[in-house]
């Protein structure tokens, strides 16, 4: 389920339920969380939820993105505030505006938010 968790992250919520599904069947199969709810099952295994691993996932690659972890050739670049910063830090990032769905939802647009 880890898998390209920062690479493919769907946006629809069909998607997302039919990946969800997937893990809720394979809570049950243990047996000590027999009867329980699915949230119940997750504490129990230690499980978090997917949308919290895909969230954690972009967090992760974002901060090797902006540390220079990766070959900056390969890694997509993200767009960093030029102005001049009189409060906060230096790694600001500008979401950039997009009209359609394959670019809205891709990596470098989903991270910034």
């Amino acid at each position: 389920m880890e898998f390209s968790n920062s690479v493919w992250s769907p946006y629809k919520i069909g998607l997302t339920e039919k990946i969800e599904k997937v893990q809720k069947r394979a809570t049950k199969m243990v047996p000590s969380c027999k009867g329980l709810s699915y949230m119940e099952r997750l504490k129990v295994s230690g499980i978090p939820t997917l949308k919290y691993q895909r969230c954690r996932g972009n967090m992760i690659e974002t901060f090797k993105i902006l540390h220079g972890i990766y070959d900056t050739a390969v890694a997509p670049v993200p767009p960093i505030c030029q102005e001049s910063v009189t409060r906060g830090h230096s790694c600001r990032l500008v979401k950039s505006f997009s009209r359609y769905d394959v670019r809205k939802y891709s990596f470098t647009q989903v991270f910034v938010n």
